[in-house]
């Protein structure tokens, strides 16, 4: 059998990766101005770097908001494509061995895939992402860039601006410890910051958000295992904010290997699946 190649288009970022008998091989993305722009340079860049040619390519499979804008095979290959939601689940059930799960998809904004055995389906989703970071960094901090946001929040401390139990009560509320966050800025109310404290404040608010909704949306589910997916989970606040929400809730957060290329991994998996 030949490489399976899974592409995520995204608006400006596309992540691809392929697959040969179940092993992933050689993950990585471009950005660029357009999806198909982003699409075509990752795919070139991908069979150069790897010494792959065409006719290594038995299959590609396309996923994302980008591919609607793909209506021919990708250089005259076998070319199929597969909705994001399945491919969220797939990738996300490829990388941990947990059942049931809720996906938890971070880009531009954040979606929600359960997972229970060979059923996948859409949650839901908040608008509460990296389009967030990057729209409020620019207008309160007049930062272009989400890296350039957390290298600014490298150097910040998000309990000048965040309102936490302790500053409130001398003692733990029953299910609420003292690290617990009890208003997001709410300390920045009268207290002076620094930007550096904004940047890292900003972070730390989506990422709670998205873990508190995720958290929420599996109440009465017995779900308890969540899988942290896309370009956010290179933030290095998600190993500060999860294990934090994990004591608060009594859950797990995964972040997988890959986590970054998951859904793409899940559109090659879908492929699989359909010939197997």
């Amino acid at each position: 059998m030949g490489l399976i190649i899974g592409i995520d288009v995204g608006g400006s970022t596309t992540k691809i990766v392929g697959l040969n008998d179940d092993k992933v091989i050689s993950p990585m993305f471009i950005n660029a101005g357009d999806p198909i722009t982003s699409l075509f340079g990752a795919f070139g860049k991908y069979l150069y770097d790897n010494g792959v040619s065409l006719g290594d390519v038995e299959h590609v499979m396309l996923t994302g908001v980008g591919s609607s804008n793909v209506d021919t095979p990708i250089y005259g290959l076998p070319t199929s494509k597969v909705g994001e939601f399945e491919s969220d689940g797939l990738g996300a059930k490829y990388a941990v061995k947990t059942d049931p799960i809720m996906v938890v998809s971070m880009g531009t904004g954040t979606t929600l895939v359960q997972v229970n055995g060979d059923k996948i389906v859409h949650a839901g989703g908040i608008s509460m992402g990296g389009g967030t970071l990057q729209g409020l960094s620019r207008l309160l901090l007049k930062l272009r860039n989400v890296p350039n946001l957390v290298e600014l929040a490298s150097h910040g401390d998000a309990s000048k601006v965040n309102l936490q139990i302790k500053d409130i009560s001398k003692e733990e509320l029953p299910g609420l410890p003292t690290f617990a966050t009890a208003s997001l800025f709410g300390k920045a109310v009268n207290n002076p910051v620094d930007d550096a404290d904004v940047a890292k404040g900003l972070i730390i608010m989506v990422l709670e958000t998205i873990g508190s909704a995720a958290v929420l949306s599996t109440l009465n589910s017995g779900i308890n295992d969540f899988v942290l997916i896309g370009n956010m989970t290179r933030l290095p606040e998600c190993r500060e904010v999860f294990p934090m929400m994990e004591d608060l809730y009594g859950v797990h957060f995964h972040i997988p290997e890959h986590a970054v290329y998951l859904t793409a991994l899940g559109a090659a998996l879908a492929y699989r699946h359909k010939t197997s």
